[in-house]
């Protein structure tokens, strides 16, 4: 049974279904729906997903608690000047690993952060490690490449022990060394947090005014 088929299949026993519902069932149906659309939206949009999806902003990252000691580090380095998280920490050889990458990553960082299971400490796991390396690579190439020939190596061949990761060298970048919510206790009032998407009768409701 091919994929046409089993669309067909599908497709004529949704109109038998509709068939043989009521006018009034009919009505209930596409309003069930259209609340289960609203609240969907409105929960995206709480969580600020259209910032993490399709924006390109560093000040989306601080949305979770965890991440302020990271985005207040980035903001005094010297990459801040030219890079955003997006240009180190996410693919940018196409736009289709860009976007496939960021999605499933970001979503994994909200399971931790609601789960409250980060880490103090977060590390890049191997997958971002490379990610983050190819960057390095991509950005500093004539440097990398042409000069010190670092750039020749990637993050997996520097595991394997047969060269360095660039970090094993540049400890400090962009992130210094190591840093925690307890090691940077007042990140978050270093830089000011973006203002809060939930509108004012919603926070009355849930008692934060």
């Amino acid at each position: 049974m091919n994929l046409k088929t089993t669309l067909n299949k599908l497709k004529t026993k949704w109109f038998n279904f509709l068939e043989r519902m009521s006018y009034r069932q009919k009505v209930s149906l596409v309003m069930l729906c259209g609340v289960i659309v609203g609240l969907a939206g409105l929960f995206f949009y709480l969580l600020r997903m259209h910032t993490y999806i399709i924006g390109d902003d560093p000040a989306a990252c601080i949305n979770c608690h965890i991440m302020s000691p990271y985005y207040a580090t980035w903001s005094h380095s010297a990459h801040a000047r030219n890079t955003t998280c997006n240009d180190c920490h996410v693919p940018n050889n196409n736009i289709a690993s860009h976007y496939a990458f960021k999605g499933m990553d970001g979503m994994k960082h909200v399971a931790y952060f609601v789960t409250h299971s980060e880490s103090q400490a977060i590390e890049a796991e191997d997958a971002s490690a490379e990610v983050i390396m190819d960057n390095c690579i991509r950005c500093h190439k004539q440097l990398n490449q042409e000069f010190v020939k670092t750039g020749r190596i990637d993050y997996m061949e520097a595991k394997r022990g047969e060269g360095k990761a660039c970090w094993d060298c540049h400890r400090d970048v962009a992130h210094m060394r190591k840093n925690s919510l307890s090691s940077t206790p007042g990140a978050e009032f270093v830089e000011p947090m973006p203002p809060s998407p939930v509108p004012d009768w919603l926070q009355k409701v849930l008692g934060r005014k």
